[in-house]
């Protein structure tokens, strides 16, 4: 029994080093500003002590993100790596070096410059670091500015195509004008029937009035109308380029950049259309019919005098409203459009995996996050819809109250004989025009988040690298030897410091056989996409007859380096469409191609046959 006892009684392991050796302030607020993150010192030292007691035994990455939880920093990702897999473009870090942690920057050359917490810096090789442990942090991209945004890539792309053609606006313009003005004509009608016609019953007058008030709103319903199919043309024109632009450049995105999920991907091209509403739509206000408020508050003055003075204060209050509506949906419209993005994207990968699904019985989970999302979204949209509706019905009750408030004001006016009976119903028509612009620019206001986030993604997707720039000149050589060199080849996936693929040197000529082995996620596949310049290395070159392989044109590639995916995608359409994706292959070729593979005899059983 004793016996029995000591062979379960496991021994005491040595702890490594590099688990119990706490990492100095010093060189962690060196990292940090760096990366210009401020800390104050006496903070960061306090946090250093209390997450690093002594004999403390902790991964570096957990004791890391305890010290920045300690001075509110949690926004920071912490990276553990070995030195052989750091992308060293992603330096300055923490190195493990010595039984201590120091900070490590690039240098000259091959070398980098680490600094202990004690003493003067020294310099080092960076290949001599070999399995050394290090910390990276990355800070997450800052919410884009007002001005940033508005200066973005995709804000421009809109504002190029909408304003690629001026005239529009002009004819917009002089249409809007007119139609204010007509407005005006409503309340002098009702003005002159109250003054004139009621006092005399003057029948005559009030026949003439009714034809040109007839004559007035024809014309109102005829400038509406045309003000309606310009811009409709405008917002189909604009559609139409700003699709397509957006179409080819997810097309020529580098797969590497791309976004991981192909449902996010999606439901950021879903999110143009409203973004294009919304900037065609508020252009034509905020240029066009908010301005015209100022211009009935002075018709109001002219007429009525201190009745203007009620709209003239309800005007800043409903702005008001809508600034603070906006204020409470920032947040609240950001994570209802990301977990919209996240359903969508796992609508699209669920259809797409049905078949891997089912076969495992897995269903049940991704019904679950379907739930969970669909609840989550749910909550967001009822706050959203409560803060819009409180703030929508608060402007219409202002509407109401600037209409008792024209009255009011009206009456002490009437009474001190300063303005008629027929005035007074005028200035309060005049009103509706004033408060009605307001109400829709605070809905533009509330409906901005939504829009905001959208053009964030739009933005984001805009600004990620093409496989081949379009400002940039491609070789396109007559003759090119079939030789395919990688020289100093590393390979790290964007915001990430791990690097996948390090090959010093590879030379391969054609007709050459090679068997590339290794277990799953070694980064097989990603040579493979390397060498047929579907990834683009991070440092180094791969050449095809001795030139860079991303300086040649892409039909030239594509003529002599042949790819053959894992997953195999047919797409909508024949055989034959699916076989000649890239067009441009004679049809004896392609019936050739389809006999050597046993394709024609699959043809043969289909009544379209190829």
């Amino acid at each position: 029994m004793t016996a029995k006892i000591r062979e379960l009684t496991p021994q005491k392991k040595q702890i490594p080093e590099v688990l119990s050796t706490a990492i100095h302030p010093s060189v962690l607020k060196k990292l940090l500003i760096k990366n210009g993150v401020s800390v104050p010192g006496g903070a960061l030292a306090k946090s250093c002590d209390t997450f690093q007691p002594q004999g403390a035994v902790l991964k570096p990455a957990e004791r890391l993100m305890g010290i920045l939880a300690g001075v509110q920093k949690r926004h920071l990702q912490v990276c553990q790596l070995r030195w052989d897999r750091l992308d060293r473009r992603y330096l300055p870090a923490l190195v493990f070096h010595q039984n201590q942690w120091v900070y490590v920057e690039p240098d000259k050359e091959d070398r980098v410059c680490l600094t202990p917490p004690e003493g003067p810096g020294y310099q080092v090789a960076g290949d001599s670091l070999e399995q050394a442990l290090v910390l990276w942090i990355r800070i997450p991209p800052e919410e884009p500015s007002m001005g940033s945004l508005l200066r973005s890539h995709a804000t421009r792309l809109l504002s190029r195509e909408i304003w690629k053609d001026k005239g529009w606006f002009f004819e917009v313009l002089v249409a809007t004008i007119v139609i204010n003005i007509l407005a005006v004509a409503s309340s002098l009608f009702a003005m002159q029937v109250y003054d004139r016609v009621v006092p005399t019953f003057a029948y005559a007058t009030l026949t003439a009035l009714v034809a040109g008030m007839m004559l007035v709103m024809g014309l109102d319903w005829a400038l509406k109308f045309i003000r309606a199919r310009i811009t409709d043309s405008l917002a189909k024109q604009v559609d139409q380029a700003v699709s397509q632009h957006l179409f080819e450049h997810v097309m020529d995105l580098r797969l590497d950049t791309r976004p991981k999920s192909l449902g996010t991907l999606a439901a950021q091209m879903n999110g143009l259309e409203q973004v294009r509403n919304f900037f065609s739509s508020t252009i034509i206000f905020f240029m066009t019919d908010l301005p015209f408020c100022f211009f009935f508050i002075g018709v109001i003055y002219i007429i009525g005098n201190k009745v203007s003075f009620v709209y003239a204060f309800l005007l800043p209050v409903a702005l008001i409203f809508g600034l603070i509506a906006q204020h409470r949906l920032r947040k609240l419209a950001r994570q209802e459009v990301r977990k919209g993005h996240e359903r969508h994207g796992l609508l699209l990968e669920t259809i797409q995996g049905a078949e891997t699904i089912q076969a495992t019985g897995s269903g049940w989970r991704f019904a679950e996050h379907w739930k969970q999302i669909t609840s989550t979204m749910a909550g967001y949209s009822f706050k959203n819809k409560s803060i819009t509706s409180t703030t929508i019905s608060s402007t219409g009750t202002l509407g109401t109250l600037g209409y008792v408030g024209a009255l009011v004001v009206g009456v002490t006016c009437v009474e001190t004989g300063t303005l008629t009976t027929g005035g007074m119903i005028a200035c309060a028509i005049l009103g509706g025009r004033i408060i009605n612009p307001v109400a829709q620019s605070v809905r533009f206001m509330v409906q901005w988040q939504h829009v905001r986030e959208s053009l964030e993604m739009i933005n984001r997707l805009l600004e990620m690298e093409t496989d081949r720039p379009a400002n940039q000149e491609y070789l396109f050589p007559d003759v090119l030897s079939d030789q395919l060199d990688l020289d100093s080849v590393r390979f790290a996936y964007p915001n990430s410091p791990v690097v996948c693929i390090d090959i010093p040197k590879l030379s391969l000529n054609a007709g050459n056989k090679v068997v590339i082995l290794g277990p799953n996620g070694c980064g097989k596949s990603t040579l493979l996409k390397i060498m047929a310049g579907l990834f683009k290395p991070s440092e180094g070159q791969v050449q095809l007859g001795g030139t860079n392989i991303f300086g040649l044109d892409k039909q030239v590639v594509n003529e002599r380096v042949g790819y053959l995916p894992q997953d195999v995608h047919l797409f909508k359409g024949t055989l034959k469409s699916n076989m000649t994706l890239s067009g441009g292959i004679p049809d004896a070729a392609l019936i050739e191609m389809a006999k050597l593979l046993g394709i024609d005899r699959i043809a043969a059983d289909n009544p379209r046959s190829m």
